[in-house]
């Protein structure tokens, strides 16, 4: 038994990883020959990023490891950016949160087989019931509503409602990410849609490293649909084996 065997990467995922990698050489060629700069720190971070992203959509306990990495050089790319939020999110909640998701997962892996007996550890993939994706939607609407108005009344954000979704629904994700829950990629795909767009909003402005967080995020956004497509495959099948038992 591995924490990764041979067939854990498909071509889609392969696209992603490689395809964040070159758009990332491409962008330095071009910002050399513009005479732009170029964030090495932006692009390391946007690569451990999607491995991070991609591992985590296969439901590989590795992806840790990356995110672990991931979130401390955003943390710092964000307070350079004045985007203090997401230096709050990542520093105090992500951080911590890529060692404690470690360790549970660890607690509910299963080992699959690849090609030729090899196999790998991967979590146990789990779906929410109709009463608990209810809960989750309303509780999200609620805790969304409650923190803009606060950030709104008592505080000089400018987009306090913007900021109360990316960072409420980030919390709610990583909550169920830890808890092995399908339904954590619903919140992942809006709040990457979300941060897409604030990118490219402070691209526009001239941003620190802001291109490179912008292509990070547009592939965030296709390995979040892939994700979510291979964890509802994987719920399905643990479910079925579950009734069988």
């Amino acid at each position: 038994m591995r924490f990764i065997s041979k067939d854990t990467l498909k071509p889609f995922d392969w696209f992603i990883i490689i395809g964040s990698i070159l758009f990332y050489i491409i962008y330095w060629f071009v910002a050399e020959y513009k005479g732009d700069s170029f964030s090495y720190l932006g692009a390391v971070a946007g690569v451990c990023g999607l491995v991070c992203n991609v591992l985590c959509a296969k439901r590989n306990i590795l992806n840790y490891l990356f995110g672990l990495i991931n979130v401390t050089l955003y943390a710092y790319i964000s307070w350079k950016n004045s985007i203090y939020g997401d230096v709050v999110l990542n520093a105090f909640y992500y951080l911590p949160m890529q060692f404690i998701g470690f360790y549970s997962w660890m607690r509910k892996r299963e080992s699959i087989s690849g090609i030729k007996g090899d196999s790998e550890v991967v979590v146990v993939s789990k779906k929410m019931n109709l009463k608990q994706r209810v809960i989750l939607m309303v509780s999200c609407v609620v805790l969304v509503i409650i923190v803009g108005y606060i950030l709104k009344y008592y505080t000089e954000d400018p987009q306090p409602f913007k900021d109360s979704a990316t960072t409420v629904l980030s919390i709610i994700a990583m909550i169920l990410m830890v808890m092995a829950y399908m339904e954590q990629w619903w919140l992942w795909i809006f709040i990457n849609l979300l941060a897409l767009v604030m990118w490219v909003l402070i691209y526009r402005r001239g941003g620190e490293s802001s291109a490179e967080m912008v292509i990070m995020w547009l592939f965030y956004l296709a390995n979040s649909i892939n994700g979510y497509i291979v964890w509802k495959k994987a719920a399905n099948k643990s479910n079925l084996r579950s009734e069988e038992l």
